[in-house]
């Protein structure tokens, strides 16, 4: 690599670093070279407009990858192989014409235009088998819509600023829709999901109608009574994509869940799943690039906890119910754990005549035809409950979590969902009763503390952003969910205001990690949960440590917040002086 072509590395948290570079070319051979090559400890990399994202396991690793970074030569990096992908569309968008005027061209212009041109894959993003598109004619360089539409139809082929795009499902947009094709964009049936990678070549194809020809394979499946997908370089089959519930419905197949038990096969069925309840494990890390978030539980060290009581490994999947309110139907003997918000449960025997109280942080029993019923917590808003063995759903992308923002993984629990409970491996024992993990959560009285570390874009802000993210107490809001908590000023402080930008414009699409403080244009910050989204366009002042984000995850609705700046490798809170100098104004 160049000396010139990493013009900067940034902190983003305590184990993920953003790697500034000096043109696409170079954010390509990076992330191509950390793909082909991962440093020590890292994790996932995700390569963006002018960015590189890299996390890592730990805070050792982080901290020797900024040098590593900055020697590798790039001049030879390993760039995957090139395909070139023909994208029949038909130009019939809604915003043709108004591309048109933005362009001063005609319509046909603006057509011929976008077929002539030879894009390339970029960069993911935004949602599974969503990448940005460079390269395109120049005088194709149009704003986003001032009003974003609320459901931008999949397939959907459009322009924004320099960039084109294919949405792979319906989602909100704000993009310019200048046409639609039925190429399947995402497909999880594919050895490679993504019908377009980073440094593809993409041709748009003019075309009056999309033909829906079956393949020698859709009518072979056909034949063998199984579901149409794509061909492995998705070219060619026009079948539609699989919609999420389609997608999610293959985690929970048929043969799975309305079977009575067999042998010793146990099973847990939901009575009533609550406000949300979901299938959780660890994650999916490693397909940021792809558009696809970690995900996995909200509460990690809770998750944990509930498998560690039953005897499961870390990694078996648990189901994660928010606000109570889940009955669970024991259809053979199992052995479960409660973890994570102190909630009232009890056992209710099979003809209801009588109860008993299921303890938090410890095993206890649940015998075939056993209900177990969750009340409402009195402290945190999210429970896990395991089972031993492990939830033993389909796993998709290597994992059993549900992610409510790329729709991967098992649908929300309904009333009738029948769960197998996996085989006991090995000779690992129930475990003791623990002591539980929300006494930091408070009463709600008393504001709750979260640690944080400065960057990467504290430089969007003035010298007196630190004193005013952490000197006044901020709140939770309703509209909070797994993607993230949204925040607000205390109304009962008259001297709380929102942060203020000393940066106008937008900012361009970058990684962003979990607990990043994400803040719009209103000044009032967003913590970014499991199911974050794995680029984003604003700003991020700091970001909760690692350590916090389990506490982050149950914070209930109206609840205050304090954040304190910390030492990144000590964890030791810095000073206000010492935080006020994080933040010196018109850093580059």
């Amino acid at each position: 690599m160049t000396g010139s072509a990493v013009t900067g590395i940034r902190p983003a948290g305590t184990r993920a670093l953003l790697v500034e570079l000096a043109s696409l070319a170079d954010v390509t051979a990076l992330h191509a070279q950390l793909k082909a090559h991962p440093l020590p400890g890292q994790v996932d990399v995700l390569a963006a407009a002018a960015t590189v994202l890299v996390r890592f396991a730990g805070r050792r690793e982080t901290v020797s990858a900024a040098a590593q970074i900055r020697a590798l030569d790039l001049t030879h990096a390993e760039l995957p192989e090139a395909r070139t992908v023909t994208i029949d569309t038909v130009y019939d968008g809604g915003d043709l014409a108004e591309v048109a005027r933005l362009t001063g061209l005609s319509e046909d212009a603006v057509i011929k235009a976008h077929t002539g041109s030879s894009w390339l894959g970029g960069f993911g993003g935004f949602a599974p088998g969503f990448t940005y598109l460079t390269g395109g004619d120049p005088i194709l360089n149009v704003p986003r819509r001032n009003s974003p539409r609320t459901a931008v139809p999949a397939g959907s082929v459009a322009l924004a600023g320099e960039y084109s795009a294919v949405y792979p499902r319906e989602s909100p947009g704000g993009w310019q829709l200048i046409g639609r094709t039925n190429a399947v964009m995402w497909d999880l049936d594919r050895p490679d999901p993504a019908l377009i990678r980073p440094g593809d070549h993409v041709i748009f194809n003019a075309v009056r109608e999309l033909v829906h020809l079956p393949t020698q394979e859709t009518q072979d499946r056909a034949a063998s009574d199984l579901p149409a997908t794509t061909g492995a370089e998705g070219m060619g089959s026009l079948v539609s994509p699989a919609s999420p519930r389609e997608e999610r419905a293959r985690c929970l197949r048929d043969d799975e869940t309305s079977h009575p038990n067999q042998g010793d096969q146990s099973w847990l069925e939901i009575k009533a799943p609550g406000l949300q309840s979901l299938i959780q494990d660890l994650g999916r890390p490693g397909y940021a690039d792809l558009g696809v978030s970690a995900a996995g539980a909200a509460d990690l060290r809770s998750a944990r906890q509930a498998n560690r009581l039953v005897g499961n490994p870390a990694t078996a999947a648990v189901i994660e119910n928010l606000f109570g309110g889940l009955e669970v139907i024991a259809d053979g003997d199992a052995v479960l754990a409660l973890a994570g918000a102190e909630v009232p449960a009890a056992v209710v025997s099979p003809d209801g005549s009588r109860d008993r109280p299921a303890p938090l942080n410890a095993p206890f029993a649940l015998l075939d035809g056993e209900t177990l019923a969750l009340g409402t917590p009195f402290r945190g808003v999210r429970s896990y409950l395991a089972v031993r063995g492990g939830v033993a759903v389909e796993p998709v992308l290597g994992s059993r979590s549900t992610d409510s923002m790329s729709g991967i993984g098992p649908a929300p629990l309904q009333p009738g969902s029948r769960l197998p409970v996996g085989p006991v491996t090995g000779t690992s024992p129930v475990g003791a009763p623990e002591p539980g993990a929300l006494d930091a959560l408070g009463d709600g009285r008393t504001p709750t503390e979260l640690r944080i570390t400065a960057g990467p874009r504290q430089d969007w802000f003035g010298p007196d952003a630190a004193q005013a993210l952490t000197d006044h107490t901020w709140r939770t809001t309703n509209e909070s969910n797994r993607i993230g908590v949204r925040l607000e000023t205390d109304p009962d402080d008259p001297e709380a205001h929102p942060l203020h930008r000393v940066r106008d414009g937008e900012l361009p699409s970058e990684g962003v990690v979990a607990g990043s403080l994400q803040v719009p244009p209103s000044g009032l910050p967003v913590l970014f949960l499991a199911d974050h989204p794995v680029t984003g366009g604003y700003p991020v002042i700091a970001a909760v440590v690692p350590q916090d984000l389990p506490l982050a995850a149950q914070l209930p609705p109206g609840h205050p917040v304090r954040f304190v700046f910390v030492n990144p490798d000590t964890l030791a809170p810095l000073s206000p002086d010492a935080a006020a100098a994080l933040f010196p104004e018109g850093t580059p």
